[in-house]
């Protein structure tokens, strides 16, 4: 995680820029919130105890076309008046603005973020189960969204959009021969042979797990806001349903996703399978496929895992990612999934 923090004289211009907004008033504090590895997002207060949140994309060097945060705030934007939860976006700021990178800002959703565990009020069977059918009607509610009557059409391309994300990705991790590193090789040939045709054309959010939303405690069971839309794009809806099934626990040792959702395994909430059943129960979204897109969304975790551990080992990233074990253990449940033997280890040559 970055130890980046605000100066004296940056937090100074931010303030002086969220009061020419109407969003604060005087001199502001900041504070570090999520768990995140990714950009950056504080809590902005002042005296007089209003409150915003701001998020900035992490310090440079970062990866070409990653972190877009005015492409995140223009999305959310775009979902304000749709069913699906979000934080209202307030402002956004140009790169030296403020500070030497774009950032938006955007209102504070208040409400437990469950990662490890279920805090009370909400640590009841009954309202853990209520916490899991709601998010999967959140998921349920985003696919649903006419993107292009939201003017997202830009945002991604639909058509051929399985077999383009799985060549795009793998080419973060290839040798300078274009194949995949050792240990990635049979699950990536598993994947590239069964490709499924896509089966809709959603906003797909990328990243939807438990962690990521702001449950309310005033109405338990409800979503308060639907956080970290850095990688959202159009796309097959399935992926996003495959990845969060994938982060959902089930049996030990739990992958790095999974360990920011062991709260699921607390009596109440509904298993992967009973999810899946509400899923397409609402959608009448055909599951036969579902192993494929659940396979991708573990190899793509561990080539973006693997991604950050050879940064991390040039010094240039974020030491969350240096233990390679994370990689291997996205790469065993992928392999797990669809039925393969356990990856052979990284090659050290």
């Amino acid at each position: 995680m970055s130890d980046w923090d605000w100066s004296r004289q940056q937090r100074r211009r931010l303030g002086e820029f969220l009061e020419e907004h109407g969003l604060t008033r005087g001199a502001v504090a900041t504070r570090r919130i999520g768990d995140g590895h990714s950009n950056l997002t504080y809590l902005v207060s002042d005296g007089a105890g209003n409150r915003v949140v701001v998020r900035r994309p992490p310090p440079p060097p970062t990866p070409p076309g990653a972190h877009d945060m005015l492409r995140e705030a223009r999305l959310i934007g775009a979902l304000a008046d749709t069913p699906v939860p979000v934080a209202k976006l307030l402002a956004t700021a140009q790169a030296d603005e403020v500070i030497d990178v774009h950032f938006y800002v955007m209102s504070f959703a208040e409400g437990p973020v469950v990662t490890t565990h279920t805090p009370p009020p909400l640590a009841t069977p009954e309202t853990r189960r209520l916490i899991g059918e709601t998010l999967v009607d959140t998921l349920a509610d985003l696919h649903a969204v006419d993107w292009r009557a939201a003017g997202l059409a830009d945002l991604g391309k639909p058509e051929g959009f399985n077999a383009r994300h799985l060549k795009r990705m793998a080419r973060l991790v290839a040798d300078a021969d274009g194949g995949p590193p050792a240990h990635f090789a049979a699950i990536d040939e598993w994947l590239t042979a069964h490709v499924p045709a896509e089966s809709d054309a959603t906003i797909v959010h990328n990243d939807f797990r438990i962690g990521n939303l702001v449950l309310s405690v005033e109405r338990p069971g409800a979503v308060q806001a639907v956080l970290d839309w850095e990688l959202a794009t159009i796309g097959d809806p399935l992926f996003d349903l495959g990845y969060f099934l994938a982060s959902v626990p089930e049996e030990p040792p739990y992958n790095s996703t999974q360990e920011f959702g062991t709260a699921m395994l607390e009596e109440g909430y509904p298993d992967r399978s009973e999810l899946a059943e509400r899923y397409a129960s609402r959608t009448g979204a055909d599951l036969s496929e579902l192993t494929w897109y659940t396979a991708l969304a573990l190899w793509k975790l561990a080539v973006l895992y693997e991604y950050g551990h050879r940064r991390a080992k040039r010094g240039v990233g974020d030491p969350y990612y240096a233990d390679q074990q994370r990689v291997q253990q996205f790469l065993q449940d992928a392999h797990r999934t669809v039925g393969l033997p356990p990856p052979p280890p990284e090659s050290t040559e």
